[in-house]
């Protein structure tokens, strides 16, 4: 039977009031049993004392995960590698891409890539693996891949660019990756920010899988800032799922986490920093 824990390490709010931080981003530690992962390291690095008081320590993880180049995901990493050592990195070949939010009228374009060169990360430790296509980390878990973009009303904001020499261009931001677990009771499906459209993610996973189920939902979805065309649409596809567990967070704005909340009430999961959601 494959089990599952997951910790959400690092999220923009805290839901334990012990001395937890809580930070714009997202890190969530996942335990197999057999093997600590790391899913994202947030922005500050933050990461490393949360941990400690829900009583993990992150220099026994076995490998680092990081969903796409922004700095909420990646920001912390610095601080991890100085305080875990050398560890395998598993990105996106476009993990350094020149990602920028669009200035407004008169202002600079702002950058929001990896806060660290590579070449810095990898002094610290980072011993880096690059994947574009989907590739199974151990039995049932897989690194998404780059995900198809194929539904009609999913869009990534257009004030996401990225400046390529002096061109700049829409960000496609192909580096977002998602993670998809085979449970005996269904998919469990992790996001970054799922930047390639939530419908988008899902029905890839299930292609990549083979597994039609899918339990449960966890991470950030982008519908925050999503049009509400996208976000009733997606809402209407997740009723279609019958999900065990629907614990968005993060990029998915308080609006629509309570729109969630309301309309998947057995299901919805309120997943702050200091979380854990147990799939046996």
């Amino acid at each position: 039977m494959r089990k599952l824990q997951v910790t959400i390490l690092v999220e923009n709010t805290v839901g334990v009031s012990v001395g937890i931080l809580a930070e714009w981003g997202l890190s969530m530690l996942l335990d197999f049993g057999d093997e600590e992962i790391l899913f994202d390291a947030g922005e500050q690095g933050n990461l490393i004392n949360n941990a400690q008081i829900l009583g993990h320590d992150l220099r026994h993880i076995n490998r680092i995960i990081l969903s796409h180049g922004h700095y909420d995901h990646t920001g912390g990493l610095f601080k991890l590698l100085q305080y875990r050592g050398a560890i395998p990195v598993y990105a996106h070949p476009d993990l350094f891409a020149g990602h920028f939010g669009k200035g407004g009228e008169g202002q600079a374009n702002r950058y929001i890539g990896v806060p660290h060169c590579l070449k810095l990360l990898e002094s610290a430790g980072a011993e880096f693996h690059w994947h574009s296509k989907p590739f199974e980390l151990r039995p049932g878990l897989w690194l998404s891949g780059e995900i198809p973009r194929e539904t009609p009303f999913e869009h990534i904001e257009d004030q996401l660019i990225e400046i390529k020499g002096e061109n700049v261009v829409h960000d496609r931001i192909r580096d977002d990756l998602s993670l998809f677990y085979v449970t005996d009771r269904g998919l469990i499906i992790l996001l970054g920010c799922a930047h390639s459209g939530l419908v988008n993610i899902v029905e890839h996973a299930k292609r990549v899988t083979n597994e039609n189920k899918v339990r449960a939902i966890i991470g950030g979805t982008h519908l925050g800032r999503a049009t509400l065309d996208q976000q009733l649409k997606t809402i209407d596809y997740l009723r279609g799922l019958d999900l065990e567990c629907l614990a968005p967070n993060h990029c998915t704005g308080l609006g629509v986490l309570s729109k969630l909340a309301a309309e998947f009430p057995s299901a919805f999961k309120w997943a702050m920093a200091g979380s854990t959601l147990d799939f046996k």
